[in-house]
């Protein structure tokens, strides 16, 4: 491929840590990994880095054994991949540090790092496992208390956890998952340190983020991962972060998108130029995850929040809908404050909200298109605070017809909806109040692209009537929709950018990169002096 390197394993020196070639992986017509390769070498930091959808996880999946490839073949040291269903050889060759901690919250550090390696038969000698736990820790530098419950940890401790059990288990290649999301910059320093003196006792990492200045303070080599292929890998030292960014969005960098929807045109709607704040934060502040925010959405007007999930954007969405209590700031929804931290107070004032995981957080899975779409509205549809059934069939029927949701009738389970249909209920309920704004999260997540059209013109749609919108994502075919966007970096807003953006400047400034500085971006500093998140 034009602009790789040799990926070959060396023919002199240790074997790679890992050395993958021509892996591919489909799900049904699906090609998630193209005739992938990666080499990884002992004591090497590797980035892979690519936007979503790119291929990353479909290939971590791979290296751990998760998933099994349709081709291409995977050398460990030298030495084929474990055969399938041998967890034990997997745990002893790789391990995969995500990004949500994996260990058991309830049980002690000690309990944790000997989980499942318990053979005998006699009573455990809990002080024995303890002392035991305490050696291994030290071998690898980890200071926590092997007595200590894993919940009672910070972030970083639990990582450096996580990566010893690994190195205790023999595993020689630690893929990191975006491993300083929630790090502050001293936690981010100290994981780098601990992670430079592993490397030099022959430790490899894959490490996978969407901080491109983190890829050039720590790794060697970066591979970049483009619409399920391979399309470059090259030592760090050297590689332009302009020409990174550019191997991540290609050659589509400069196109408009496939979205049909548009941002206004000229000063406004039919409404005219957009109007009174709908929307306003001051000084609104999460600590750990992002900084104070000020922030405005008009009438008529769609603004976006790009950034990686890992960026803060999606938890500003959350402590807008009253799901998070801010540390400081306020909210003010058409001029009137908005008490936080409360989710009913949120849609009495009416921010509707559509949230990023609709299985977990959006619908009821036992309950009807009518039950689910109706769920914010209580005792609205009915006298005395009661709900009526015929009433709650009647202005689900409306949704239904509004929003085009493919159902046999309001009295379907919502479960036995596709997901595009499914997401559409979720927007059912949030629009259910008539909202002064609807905060929308990722609102395409996992649904069809004629779905996603028809998503992104509702959120368009509630513009032009006259409401606002806060569209986040890091989908830059949705961020299409907005009329301007904002650019979240670690939490704080670094850039904004007017309709027409170029897709290599936002890509830019999502991952933390300097871009473009001609009149289509614009520094944002409103808002975002204060403490580090």
């Amino acid at each position: 491929m034009a602009g790789q390197s040799d990926t070959r394993p060396p023919a002199d020196g240790p074997p790679p840590a890992v050395h993958a070639e021509g892996i591919v992986k489909r799900y049904g017509p699906t090609v998630a990994l193209d005739g992938v390769g990666l080499t990884v070498r002992p004591g090497e930091a590797h980035a892979l880095v690519g936007r979503n959808g790119a291929g990353k996880s479909t290939l971590v999946s791979v290296l751990t054994g998760m998933a099994r490839p349709d081709a291409g073949r995977i050398t460990f040291g030298g030495a084929p991949a474990p055969g399938r269903g041998d967890a034990a050889g997997w745990q002893r060759t790789v391990a995969c540090v995500y990004q949500k901690p994996m260990t058991v919250p309830e049980l002690t550090v000690a309990e944790n790092l000997f989980l499942g390696r318990y053979q005998g038969r006699r009573a455990i000698r809990w002080r024995a496992l303890r002392a035991r736990a305490g050696a291994l820790l030290a071998e690898y530098g980890v200071e926590a208390d092997p007595a200590a419950r894993i919940e009672e940890l910070g972030v970083e401790q639990r990582q450096f956890v996580e990566i010893a059990g690994a190195l205790s288990r023999g595993a020689r290649l630690i893929v990191l998952d975006e491993p300083t999301a929630r790090l502050d910059a001293a936690g981010i320093g100290r994981l780098f340190d601990k992670l430079h003196a592993l490397r030099a006792q022959g430790v490899a990492f894959l490490f996978i983020s969407h901080h491109l200045p983190e890829v050039y303070a720590l790794c060697d080599t970066v591979t970049v991962l483009r619409d399920a292929r391979q399309v470059l890998t090259a030592p760090v030292p050297g590689l332009t972060r302009e020409a990174l960014v550019a191997a991540m969005t290609g050659p589509a960098g400069e196109r408009r998108g496939a979205t049909g929807r548009r941002p206004r045109t000229g000063a406004g709607t039919a409404l005219g130029p957009a109007g009174e704040p709908v929307l306003e934060t001051a000084g609104l502040v999460l600590r750990g995850h992002f900084a104070p925010l000020d922030l405005t959405v008009r009438a008529g007007e769609v603004v976006g929040l790009a950034g990686a999930t890992a960026s803060g954007n999606t938890v500003i969405g959350e402590t807008l809908a009253g799901l998070r209590a801010p540390d400081g700031g306020r909210i003010a929804v058409r001029g009137r404050p908005v008490r936080t931290g409360s989710v009913p107070r949120a849609l009495d004032a009416g921010i509707g909200y559509v949230p990023e995981d609709r299985h977990r957080e959006g619908l009821v899975p036992g309950r009807s298109v009518a039950e689910n779409a109706t769920l914010t509205l209580g005792g609205r549809l009915g006298p005395l605070g009661t709900v009526l059934p015929a009433r709650t069939r009647e202005f689900a029927r409306r949704m239904i017809a509004a929003l085009d949701i493919r159902t046999t009738g309001p009295d379907q389970p919502v479960s036995g909806l596709s997901g595009g249909n499914q997401q559409k209920v979720v927007v059912a309920r949030a629009l259910a109040r008539d909202p002064a704004v609807l905060v929308a999260v990722r609102p395409t997540n996992g649904v069809d692209v004629a779905s996603k059209e028809a998503l992104l013109g509702v959120v368009r749609q509630v513009a032009d009537r006259g409401s606002g919108a806060l569209l986040v994502s890091d989908e830059l075919d949705d961020l299409r929709v907005c009329d301007r966007v904002l650019a979240v970096f670690h939490g704080r807003v670094t850039a904004e950018f007017a309709a027409g953006w170029r897709e290599r400047d936002l890509v830019a400034a999502m991952e933390g990169v300097a871009g473009d500085d001609g009149p289509r971006a614009a520094p944002h500093t409103a808002g975002t002096e204060g403490s580090t998140p």
